[in-house]
């Protein structure tokens, strides 16, 4: 067991330099005079100056905040509400299997069917709403997943002795259900928010002529790539 244990933490900490190091070399980089060259030196703050005087990015960053509100708050709610009625349901794997079904899609699959279904077939004009849409397909089975990690382990004999006492259905749920499953509910919201700031495959299609910030980070790092092909070739 000690040698296995020695071996779990050394993959833990594998796991963690492989994730964190190179944000924190990304973050060190950046007040490089040479970015590119992989050395710190010179030291400047020309690129923080110029981001703070070129205020392109400022539209995009405020469209996925907003997205990602929108997200969060809908994931919650739906997660919620469908996640405390699924434990209640005698035959519940078909409706386990479509509501995760979407976990297991990639994201350029879905935004292309949902971009020919939306675009093609109803011939509605994309924008933010079809962002918010398929950013919420996708959000919603992790935060229907954390719910149902607590809704399946609730005791439900709870609801039942306070509905015997006369509490309504809205008493029971704020005061019994609310109270121990609010860590599920507050963790969906949070996964919504970060996997709709985060997300890209599926904004790429679905955006229409909107631009949040995944997508215009993406069109900078292509425009500085391309350049950096030319300078280097």
């Amino acid at each position: 067991w000690k040698l296995w244990g020695r071996i779990a933490v050394c993959a833990g900490l594998v796991v963690i330099i492989i994730t964190y190091i190179p944000v924190i070399w990304l973050t060190v980089m950046s007040f490089s005079g040479q970015p590119l060259s992989g050395i710190p030196n010179p030291l400047t703050l020309r690129w923080y100056q110029e981001m703070l005087v070129d205020t392109r990015w400022a539209s995009p960053l405020w469209a996925s905040i907003g997205l990602g509100v929108l997200v969060g708050l809908c994931s919650m709610v739906v997660a919620t509400a469908v996640g405390r009625a699924i434990p209640r349901l005698k035959k519940r794997g078909g409706v386990l299997l479509f509501a995760f079904l979407p976990m297991f899609v990639p994201g350029l699959t879905m935004g292309a069917a949902l971009f020919l279904f939306l675009r093609s077939y109803l011939e509605l004009r994309l924008g933010l709403w079809s962002v918010f849409l398929g950013q919420l397909v996708w959000a919603l089975p992790f935060s229907l997943l954390l719910v149902l990690v607590l809704a399946t382990r609730f005791d439900h004999r709870l609801l039942d002795a306070a509905s015997d006492l006369g509490a309504s259905a809205f008493q029971r749920f704020w005061h019994i259900e609310f109270p121990i499953m609010r860590p599920a509910i507050i963790g969906a919201g949070l996964f919504g928010f970060l996997l709709s700031f985060t997300e890209l495959p599926r904004s790429l299609f679905l955006r229409g002529t909107s631009t949040s910030l995944p997508i215009f980070q993406l069109a900078q790092a292509s425009s500085h790539q391309s350049m950096g092909s030319i300078t280097f070739a």
